[in-house]
């Protein structure tokens, strides 16, 4: 069995992205903030964080910036896990504000993460934010303590969490082959 220290990254900052034409997957090239950079400094404190052999981190900047913080704390390598990427608003990656993936979050859950009968939306269901979660878990549990930065909405697919803060850690025991966590809606 593995003990995860599910760590949501911190606050990015997304200033200036959109003025650069970075919309869609250009969003998650936004570093951390400052107060972000705080959060990140204050989790790698945490000193369960020091006893882990790992940390895999998503490859998206804001996490990736934090996973360096943590491992020049602790001395913990990082390995870069793609799966362990946020909740997909739009395959196409057309949205250009947050205010549109906040909208297309609001339908992910009016709809309960699940496509209506006969449609198909622009965002990840939750089934499959599920399987790709599962996949990354599975990776890593046979390890004993591992250190997996990412984001909170993917996180609640594998361990009961209402909500997760920037810079927030979770522990979580998982047991190989266990089945993905049931996902809150609030």
């Amino acid at each position: 069995m593995a003990t995860f220290y599910l760590v949501r990254h911190g606050q990015p900052d997304y200033s200036g992205l959109q003025e650069r034409g970075m919309f869609g997957f250009g969003r998650d090239f936004a570093p951390l903030s400052q107060l972000g950079i705080q959060q990140a400094e204050e989790a790698a404190r945490d000193p369960r964080l020091s006893q882990a052999e790992l940390i895999v981190s998503s490859p998206y900047t804001r996490a990736l910036q934090t996973a360096q913080i943590i491992s020049q704390r602790t001395g913990i390598s990082v390995k870069v896990e793609p799966e362990l990427h946020e909740w997909v608003p739009d395959w196409t990656n057309q949205y250009r504000t947050s205010e549109e993936a906040f909208r297309l979050s609001e339908d992910f859950v009016r709809y309960q993460g699940v496509y209506p009968a006969g449609e198909c939306r622009k965002w990840e269901s939750l089934a499959h934010m599920q399987e790709r979660m599962q996949r990354v878990a599975e990776r890593y549990a046979t390890m004993d303590k591992v250190i997996l930065v990412g984001h909170g909405m993917a996180f609640r697919t594998i361990c009961y969490i209402e909500q997760m803060k920037p810079g927030e850690i979770v522990e979580c025991q998982y047991e190989p082959g266990q089945s993905v966590c049931e996902y809150s809606f609030y």
